[in-house]
């Protein structure tokens, strides 16, 4: 008899570790199961047997299969980064032009983008057709003209870069020049004109109040 209650306990001991695991194995099985794409954001599902997916999983909780399915999610909202760009104007000027823009990955194609590009398709695909067309605009603008013809420079500017990221599949929402700086021969030319024209216009008006003290003198 006192084997027998031994040996109903070890089974029972049996059955609840094998119960606990079962139950750890369905937990881990359930949260494994499950993955959350937060607002702003977007995913898509690369699958171990048929590969990355076209479809586009909305904010929210989605179900997936776990080992198999792993989501790669993209921040869908519009960030801002800056490129820096040293290029040539017509005239051969040296010019410091740093833009902003305004981007976000086209969520329609964002399989494309991963294929194309990976997560960092920003890093990849901005600096260098920002460069691209920055130099292809102000090549065409003397360098008087780019700070008196700003507006429409960054109006060029705006309408390449959309349509050359588009090529990647980059939404630009906006673009902005936000500084052009001319090299230090050119700055210094700038200033000793403006300086030489200040001096004109003072010995001008030397001359027109001599000239009017001179009329008063005589009407006395």
């Amino acid at each position: 008899a006192g084997e027998g209650g031994s040996g109903g306990g070890v089974s029972a001991a049996s059955v609840l570790t094998r119960a606990a695991i079962g139950l750890g194995l369905l937990g881990w099985g359930f949260s494994n199961s499950l993955y959350n794409v937060e607002g702003g954001h977007k995913a898509i599902v690369f699958n171990r047997l048929t590969g990355l997916g076209e479809r586009v999983y909305d904010e929210g909780t989605h179900i997936m299969i776990p080992w198999f399915d792993r989501p790669i999610i993209y921040d869908c909202r519009t960030q801002p980064r800056e490129i820096v760009s040293t290029t040539g104007s017509k005239d051969l000027q040296m010019v410091d032009v740093r833009l902003r823009v305004l981007f976000k990955p086209d969520p329609s194609r964002l399989a494309r983008v991963y294929r194309t590009l990976g997560m960092d398709f920003d890093e990849r695909v901005l600096p260098s057709i920002g460069n691209e067309v920055l130099k292809s605009v102000v090549a065409q603008f003397n360098a008087s003209e780019l700070l008196t013809r700003r507006e429409q420079v960054s109006r060029e500017v705006k309408q390449r870069l959309v349509a050359r990221a588009r090529d990647f599949n980059i939404l630009v929402d906006d673009v902005s020049l936000t500084q052009i700086r001319f090299g230090r021969e050119y700055s210094a030319a700038v200033e000793a004109k403006q300086v030489a024209q200040q001096e004109a216009e003072r010995a001008k008006f030397i001359v027109q109040k001599a000239l009017q003290d001179k009329k008063s003198t005589i009407v006395r």
